[in-house]
């Protein structure tokens, strides 16, 4: 559109005489730079939740898409998370306490064993010496105390060994797979969060380009008209352009509605007609560059309007 204007308007003002000037200002349009929203990925719209001419605030949601495999993906990588926690979580207090207290009645009855064991060693030792029983029965158990120790020496190692902590080599790479896994974790979230679009800017949906149902694939799905984003885009001639400064106010008016200020916010550098490459007094007149002003209060009006402009 700004192209098409800028033809019209620069060949018009060519042509009046003395260059752009007319008795009633300067002539131009309205224009707006729109804000054009569309997903971070690309998929299937899943809703759109706003219409055309519709006004939305910042942070209202504009539209969603097909979120399931992101959310199967955030699931399955806080599962990692809850396991690498509880591997690092074991590795630092040593075994559970339900383990623990396995090992510990276990022990509990090889001690009762080993009493038993040493009292069966102690009778029959007093029984070889009166000769009632056979130096046979003395060995076996002489062998059933040493069983019962060993066992009791054996238990009481692995209670010790199930109450440490991990080595240190050990609690670094269980503490690197659980960083590994709450980074996936936050990607998986943000993947899932990204399925979802929301306005960065107040103002008006302008356009929607796309229909529930159909893919997305990374071109705009619609567009918004920001607030207070009217500016008018007018042309000066070159008579004119040394008077006109960035800040000056302008008065802009249109047919139907009265002047609204406006403050200059651009001064084009080049001009707008293709004169020879020597100018003359006669040639300068007809080169015009383009201004354009913010306006402050555009109330209802549009992109595309003509409007005039006066100092």
């Amino acid at each position: 559109m700004n192209e098409f204007f800028a033809g019209i308007l620069a060949t018009l003002m060519a042509i009046l005489p003395g260059g752009a000037t007319v008795d009633t200002g300067y002539v131009g349009y309205l224009e707006a730079d729109y804000v054009y929203l569309a997903p971070a990925s690309g998929g299937r719209i899943a809703e759109i939740s706003v219409h055309e001419g519709e006004a939305v605030a910042v942070g209202q949601l504009l539209f969603s898409l097909d979120d399931r495999q992101q959310q199967a993906l955030l699931d399955a990588a806080q599962a990692r998370v809850a396991s690498a926690e509880a591997t690092l979580d074991n590795l630092v207090t040593g075994g559970r306490s339900q383990e623990i207290d396995v090992i510990r009645a276990t022990l509990s009855k090889a001690q009762s064993d080993l009493v038993l064991a040493q009292s069966n060693l102690a009778r029959s030792e007093k029984l070889l010496a009166l000769g009632t029983v056979p130096e046979v029965r003395v060995e076996q158990d002489r062998a059933a105390l040493n069983a019962a120790q060993a066992q009791v020496n054996q238990l009481t190692a692995q209670v010790g060994v199930a109450e440490l902590p991990a080595r240190n080599a050990q609690q670094l790479a269980a503490e690197a797979n659980l960083n590994a896994a709450q980074a996936d974790a936050r990607r998986a979230a943000l993947e899932l969060a990204d399925r979802q679009t929301r306005a960065p800017v107040a103002g008006l949906v302008d356009r929607l380009f796309y229909t529930t149902g159909e893919m997305a694939t990374g071109a705009p799905v619609l567009s918004i008209l920001p607030a207070g984003a009217l500016k008018a885009r007018f042309f000066v001639p070159e008579t004119d352009r040394s008077g006109l400064a960035l800040g000056d106010q302008v008065a802009v008016g249109c047919d139907g509605c009265s002047a609204m200020r406006a403050t200059i916010s651009y001064l084009a550098q080049e001009p707008q007609t293709t004169p020879p490459v020597i100018y003359s007094r006669e040639e300068r007149g007809r080169l015009v560059y383009l201004v354009e002003a913010e306006l402050a209060e555009p109330g209802t009006l549009q992109p595309g309007q003509p409007v005039t402009v006066t100092r």
